[in-house]
């Protein structure tokens, strides 16, 4: 029996020995597989019958699990071929995933990588950098595309999270470095995934400074304008307007730097507090979008329940 190799990022795809493994039966069983691998621990049934069914009876929702959980050991089997023990462990109402199975996943790999690198400090430690690259190479997309259940939403979030974190620390890494190309490489990255993120066109700002392009500085400020507006209806900080007034007096590379060398413990606390704000302008739109979408939705039930 080959290595299962499972992929979360992006679409769903499990292989073993470069051959893709069958369909499971239903979404639901691909499901279960998919929250026991990112929770490597022993879950109660209940938890699980309550989690991917609660909209059914409690015996119910039991019977729609133990069915789930063997299709899902048959499924392995017949793909896999035999292994000894089982990949789905039940014991005592409990269930985990058999730890001794051969597996390989890509989430796995992901965390392992980036928890392996100690922070970036200023020794430039091109290891650390390697292994966060790396982990960056197996962030093929958002995890599990087209799945909206709220455990999933959770765990997207989470790990978006951590992959824009990421990026941040390779791009204080090249800036430091001046390896001003990748670092800008990361920031477009960054504002793929978030077009809205005030730090990230500060950053860009002070790295084509650095480069050399004051024009492209200035335009990146203007792109920064636009977003915010766009998605949050808010102008950029007074932190992002002094950086550009710097770059437009040519001030020297040293000033534009994001923080500043030992500040006291209550400077800190004040400079972060842009950030945060920043960060509930943010939420406060997604919340609003997500509220119109549900209001809409419950106006389009409502209008097919009156029709029948």
């Amino acid at each position: 029996m080959g290595t299962l190799r499972i992929h979360l990022f992006g679409r769903f795809c499990a292989r073993s020995d470069d051959r893709e493994l069958l369909s499971f039966p239903s979404a639901k069983v691909q499901e279960l597989l998919c929250f026991l691998l990112l929770h490597r621990k022993p879950h109660p049934r209940e938890t699980l019958a309550a989690l991917f069914w609660g909209d059914r009876k409690s015996r119910q929702a039991k019977t729609y699990l133990r069915k789930a959980l063997w299709q899902l050991q048959a499924t392995l089997e017949s793909s896999l071929g035999p292994f000894e023990g089982r990949v789905i462990l039940v014991e005592n109402d409990w269930v985990r995933l058999n730890s001794e199975f051969d597996l390989w996943a890509d989430v796995i790999a992901f965390e392992e990588s980036i928890n392996s690198a100690r922070p970036l400090d200023q020794l430039r430690d091109a290891t650390n950098a390697g292994r966060l690259r790396a982990a960056l190479q197996l962030y093929k997309g958002d995890l599990l595309e087209g799945c909206y259940q709220d455990w999933c939403l959770f765990e997207r979030e989470r790990l978006q999270t951590i992959y824009l974190a990421t990026l941040d620390r390779l791009i204080c890494y090249s800036e430091r470095n001046r390896l001003y190309e990748d670092a800008l490489d990361y920031v477009s990255e960054v504002l793929r995934n978030d077009p809205a993120r005030e730090r990230a066109h500060r950053q860009a700002m002070r790295l084509h400074f650095a480069r050399g392009d004051r024009g492209a500085a200035i335009r990146q400020y203007q792109r920064c304008v636009a977003a915010l507006k766009c998605d949050l209806g808010v102008s950029p900080s007074s932190r992002t307007s002094r950086l550009l007034a710097r770059i437009q007096t040519g001030d020297p590379e040293d000033s534009l730097s994001e923080s500043p060398a030992e500040p006291s413990t209550s400077e800190k606390d004040l400079s972060s507090l842009p950030e945060v704000l920043e960060d509930l302008k943010r939420l406060r739109s997604t919340l609003a979008t997500t509220l119109r979408q549900v209001q809409t939705d419950i106006q389009k039930v409502t209008l097919a329940i009156n029709r029948r």
